[in-house]
Order: structure tokens, then sequence, then C-alpha cells
């Protein structure tokens, strides 16, 4: 860290149950990004689209608190109505 600089600290949002796009949104209104829990993997983005996508579990936890902008794993589970 750069001599002066503060750490901007964050409490991470509790994100699963949600749509993607809505959890993404609420992510980085919080300060945190969302992603994929393959780090070699594509962004989260490319995985919950196209479709209705539901964030079904996060790491960290909700109330966890992290620098702005570290990164909340999630999984997510594509929407399929009556058909899944």
């Amino acid at each position: 860290m750069l001599e002066g600089m503060t750490r901007e600290i964050v409490t991470v949002p509790d994100v699963v149950g949600m749509p993607f796009h809505v959890g993404r949104d609420v992510a980085a209104e919080a300060g945190v990004a969302l992603a994929n829990p393959d780090p070699d993997g594509p962004p989260i983005s490319g995985l919950a689209w196209p479709g209705l996508f539901y964030i079904t579990s996060q790491s960290p936890a909700p109330g966890t608190r992290v620098e702005r902008w570290d990164s909340v794993v999630i999984e997510v589970e594509e929407y399929r109505g009556d058909a899944g």
C-alpha cells in the first residue's frame, strides 16, 4: 500500500437467492465484485448469461468486512421454470 493511503473497508451483502443481475447490482453498490469460483474460468457474468440465473451460494458470508472491490465468489443456477 502506498504511504498515506488507507484501506477502505466495506461489508459483504447477502446476495444468495437473488437473480444474478440483481445480485451483481447489490454487490456493486456495496463495493464488492462477484466472481467465478474457478479463477481460471470465464468471468461470472459469462456463466450467467443468457437466461435467468439465481445465486445459490457465496463466499465470504454476508456481513464479512473486506477491502473495497474484493471478490465475492458465487455459484449460480439457471432458472428453468416448470422444467427444472
